[in-house]
């Protein structure tokens, strides 16, 4: 089989069944899959699980993303397929049982801080009064708020996000992208403008 077919080619011959159609795709993110296996090996040797089951957890989650990726509702097929490949690799550290509890809760929340950035995503959806947008009492309100700061943002930025959100650092979502890290913490500050823009507009 040729590898100049498209990713949303080869998804769908994944669907019927082809291992040559799933070869070629691990072989274009391979070394992606790879990052994050090295990215969480110090951990997972700690915690005592083996590099091999960890490998193994990969494996499985660019299998399911592979599978069930929705280019109509995802992010490209690379994004979609680290996301899923971080998230199980930290479910099983978690299943693990040794990883502390607020070390999982602010890699996965907008509590992150974000390496270069001057404050956390929290920080930014943030009221300047008493009452932060977070707490809002009603959840329709913040499903609004994300739904208009999602529709302000560009393809780019958009994935930029949604990885940014999932706890990714801006090296990480360098790496994922294939962009230069400069690149990627100009597009963090344009969000961040965007969305203070679309909290001050929410004020008046």
């Amino acid at each position: 089989m040729e590898s100049n077919y498209t990713d949303e080619q080869l998804i769908e011959l994944v669907h019927e069944n082809s291992e040559e159609a799933k070869s070629i795709l691990y072989e274009r993110n391979k070394y992606k899959i790879e990052y994050f296996i090295k990215k969480y090996s110090v951990a997972a040797k700690a915690l005592g699980i083996d590099l091999t089951d960890l490998h193994q957890e990969a494996m499985v989650a660019f299998t399911d993303a592979i599978l069930n990726y929705n280019p109509k509702k995802d992010a490209s097929l690379a994004t979609f397929i680290c996301l899923c490949v971080e998230r199980r690799i930290k479910k099983c550290c978690i299943k693990a049982g040794r990883i502390k509890n607020q070390v999982m809760k602010d890699s996965l929340s907008l509590e992150y801080n974000y390496d270069n950035s001057d404050a956390t995503l929290k920080e930014i959806i943030e009221d300047e009064g008493s009452d932060p947008l977070l707490k809002m009492t009603e959840e329709e309100q913040y499903i609004e708020l994300i739904t208009t700061i999602k529709n302000s943002l560009t393809d780019f930025e958009s994935e930029v996000y949604e990885l940014l959100t999932n706890g990714m650092s801006y090296r990480d979502i360098a790496i994922i992208l294939d962009k230069e890290p400069k690149q990627i913490d100009n597009t963090i500050q344009r969000i961040k403008s965007k969305i203070r823009k679309i909290l001050d507009e929410r004020k008046n």
